[in-house]
């Protein structure tokens, strides 16, 4: 869900045969915003800053609560993807889970009344709190009779998805060799750390940003990068190859989930989300990868409340 004002990073708009309760919410908020600004008042429009201590779901907890649905329709939400998975099943988590952006591209299996559905989050809930998530359309009948509009649920992480093809990366519009700027995807877990390097010099930290965007301050140079990302359990693949190129997904063949490693899947059967929109002829050649993959389904210490 993007940010009222904030030009969206997806090419292509959101597009849906009727008014949204999403767009009603924002056209609401810009009233509000008008005379905030007229008395001098400062208003957060990404739903408010991260809590403390907030993290995405992930290990084996279970978690209870509410989930209700929405449509983003071809909006990538505030994870800036290019657009939805193909089979359109996503969620949307409130601020603490979303974790500024920490949650975004990670998987969980939610349970309601009618059966299990994998999920990708997408997006961030403005108006969830730590045990309400927000749907698509598609998942919540999946779980629950479109008419009773909010459902009792239960969620956790779905570790080591199962997904098709490896890493992807895509660098941000207006990233150049004096910025940088790099989102992973189709990743499966919640990642943890992303470093990158150019031709010279060693590997620098990224910073997470709360639009599912690392980035680096200086920049590393025209590139081509090396990237190492490492998700929550402590597993870590490297790619090599990623060229300056912006708003091209960037496809690699190494996978940050071990195929000696066991995945989850959802109690009853239920399609796992498809890999990110499938690159257009314009996009970059594979480049070319190394993994090392650490197993384990318990993440790796976070700060202490």
């Amino acid at each position: 869900m993007t940010a009222p004002g904030a030009e969206p990073e997806n090419d292509t708009p959101a597009s849906t045969p009727r008014m949204s309760r999403r767009v009603r919410h924002w056209l609401a908020g810009a009233g509000i915003t008008a005379l905030a600004a007229t008395l001098g008042i400062t208003l957060a429009v990404r739903g408010g800053p991260t809590p403390a201590c907030a993290a995405p779901p992930s290990g084996n907890t279970v978690h209870r609560g509410t989930a209700s649905f929405y449509d983003a329709g071809r909006s990538g939400g505030n994870c800036s993807f290019p657009g939805p998975p193909a089979d359109r099943l996503y969620v949307a988590l409130g601020s603490s889970q979303y974790s500024g952006g920490a949650a975004c591209g990670s998987y969980l299996d939610v349970t309601g009344p009618k059966g299990t559905v994998r999920v990708m989050v997408m997006d961030q809930c403005g108006g969830c709190g730590p045990t309400k998530i927000d749907l698509s359309t598609e998942a919540f009948t999946r779980i629950a009779d479109r008419s009773q509009g909010i459902a009792s649920v239960t969620y956790r992480a779905a570790l080591n998805p199962p997904l098709d093809g490896g890493l992807t990366f895509r660098i941000k519009g207006g990233a150049s060799q004096y910025w940088f700027a790099v989102q992973v995807g189709n990743h499966g877990n919640p990642l943890r750390s992303v470093e990158a390097k150019g031709t010279s010099g060693g590997f620098r930290k990224a910073a997470r940003q709360t639009d599912n965007y690392w980035t680096i301050e200086g920049g590393l140079g025209p590139g081509p990068y090396t990237i190492t990302v490492t998700d929550v359990y402590g597993q870590k693949a490297t790619a090599t190859g990623i060229r300056m190129v912006t708003k091209q997904v960037q496809r690699s063949t190494v996978s940050l989930i071990s195929p000696a490693t066991p995945s989850s899947s959802p109690s009853t059967p239920a399609s796992p989300s498809a890999p990110p929109p499938s690159a257009t002829p314009t996009e970059s050649t594979t480049p070319t990868t190394t993994v090392e993959a650490i197993a384990g389904a318990a993440p790796l210490p976070g700060p202490r409340c």
